[in-house]
């Protein structure tokens, strides 16, 4: 068999993905707990999909992909337009040994499930530059907030928006944190020895776990920065209260007087 490069192609959308709610628009499909897959052509081409938000092809056309990705937002109207793209080769040959090289990953055969495994972990990287993306834009905004308290050594006084705020910055970590089970050894990988290399080459191609312990670094020093915030803010809030309270006491103290005179 002559060497081919496969392409491999992801999208991740904001959303989550409802594998069941999919289904109905691609008839044949097989759809597990954890994706759903679909063959594409008579050439071996193939589409996953995946409920963290992500969907990647194989060896599938640009018009083609572009078709299937149509009736998936017919499924799903409320899909984003904001998505993140990500592509990947693989080269098949059967006079390679498996590893990666030249960033690209080289296999004697890519069968079914070895080309599952390449769908997975190339859609967990896509997520995980959605993640980087809002992780990164939450950082700068906190960065922001902290910088303002550093200047003025004080906060804009009303908290809710510092509420609303923390809240969402503790909605993404916990976002963050759920995306965690996907770096787990898929069940396939233990089944074939060249399968749990290939997942572990390609891991360490995308650096995923490196770039997942980042992430995780990252929303928790901002969960920290946002709570010291709100302190100084609640703070700052008690110090007005209880200056009022003593104006208040000063003012019956005076209408006091002014009565006895």
């Amino acid at each position: 068999m002559p060497a081919q490069v496969h392409q491999f192609y992801a999208v991740a959308f904001e959303e989550n993905l409802s594998l069941r709610q999919v289904a109905p628009s691609f008839p044949g499909a097989r759809i597990t707990a954890h994706e759903l897959s679909v063959p594409i052509g008579r050439d071996g081409g193939a589409m996953y999909v995946y409920p963290f938000g992500a969907v990647v092809t194989h060896d599938v056309s640009a018009e083609r992909r572009d078709a299937e990705l149509g009736r998936l937002r017919g499924s799903m109207p409320k899909l984003t337009t904001q998505v993140v793209r990500e592509d990947y080769s693989v080269l098949e040959d059967p006079s390679v040994e498996i590893g990666v090289a030249d960033g690209m990953l080289r296999v004697d055969r890519l069968t079914p499930g070895r080309a599952g495994i390449v769908a997975l972990t190339v859609a967990q990287s896509a997520a995980m530059e959605y993640y980087e993306r809002i992780v990164e834009d939450l950082f700068e905004r906190t960065g922001r907030l902290v910088e303002l308290l550093e200047r003025r050594g004080t906060v804009p006084y009303r908290i809710r928006p510092l509420h609303r705020f923390i809240g969402g910055a503790v909605s993404t970590r916990t976002e963050v944190l759920s995306v965690l089970h996907l770096l787990d050894k898929p069940d396939a990988a233990w089944d074939d020895a060249a399968m749990d290399r290939i997942y572990d080459d390609l891991r360490a191609e995308f650096d995923l776990a490196d770039r997942y312990a980042a992430l995780e670094r990252k929303v928790q020093s901002i969960q920290e920065a946002l709570v010291l915030v709100l302190d100084v803010a609640r703070d700052r809030r008690m110090l007005i209260l209880e200056a009022a309270i003593v104006v208040l006491i000063l003012v019956e103290i005076v209408l006091g007087l002014l009565k006895l005179t």
